[in-house]
């Protein structure tokens, strides 16, 4: 019990109450440090105060008045009620069991219910073979295909030749398995044919774009294939 509560249910002061204690620790051989505390008072200073044991309290209230130690009794039996809970039944301790169990499984359907659409696109992602040009890219990554070009433009994964339309994927991307070059033969009008080189996106790159790419997220229908 705080010296401060003492000094509430008392009436004292609490300075008064504080001496009373140091006197007494000093009495019965208590060192004084061992209960001192300290609290905030009303102009936002810190002030000494200190905290007893039921058997230091009682031995500090035996030289008040009768009905000042009976307040301080009174007060002690109540902390202890407030503390001491009864014995759960087994009964009680197996419904609380069961309640903390299916606290836990409702828990697990929501998080499952969160991650499965993600997982069932990974999995079909994963089960595609071939790459993706960038506006079936897009349309996996349910972005506009504006949107992912400027993105991996400025984030290292494609960049433009001067005077070049076509886009090349930086060689760290191939190397990570994520962009690949694909030649395609494209007739002109004259009969004449011209190789055009097109960056592809693995499917081992669509889920780190899914990642990294703002507002993107893997679709999870299965129409439409990579090629």
């Amino acid at each position: 019990m705080s010296s401060r509560e003492i000094a509430g249910l008392t009436g004292k002061r609490h300075d008064n109450v504080v001496r009373d204690i140091e006197k007494m620790l000093k009495d019965v051989g208590e060192a004084v440090l061992k209960f001192e505390g300290s609290y905030l008072g009303a102009d936002n200073t810190e002030r000494k105060c200190y905290n007893l044991p039921r058997d230091l309290t009682y031995t500090l209230i035996a030289g008040y008045r009768s009905d000042l130690r009976l307040k301080i009794v009174r007060r002690w039996m109540e902390l202890e009620a407030a503390t001491i809970a009864p014995p759960e039944t087994p009964e009680q301790l197996a419904l609380r069991a069961l309640a903390g169990l299916q606290s836990v499984v409702e828990k697990q359907k929501v998080q499952l219910a969160l991650v499965q659409p993600k997982a069932d696109a990974l999995d079909r992602i994963a089960g595609l073979e071939g790459t993706f040009n960038g506006t079936e890219a897009a349309k996996e990554l349910q972005v506009g295909p504006q949107t992912l070009f400027r993105w991996m433009d400025t984030n290292e994964w494609t960049y433009k030749r001067a005077g070049s339309a076509n886009r090349q994927a930086y060689q760290k991307r191939i190397n990570a398995g994520d962009l690949t070059h694909k030649t395609t033969i494209i007739v002109r009008p004259d009969g004449t044919e011209k190789a055009a080189d097109q960056v592809r996106i693995t499917a081992q790159g669509l889920v780190k774009l899914a990642r990294l790419v703002p507002g993107a997220h893997l679709r999870a229908g299965d129409e439409g294939e990579a090629a």
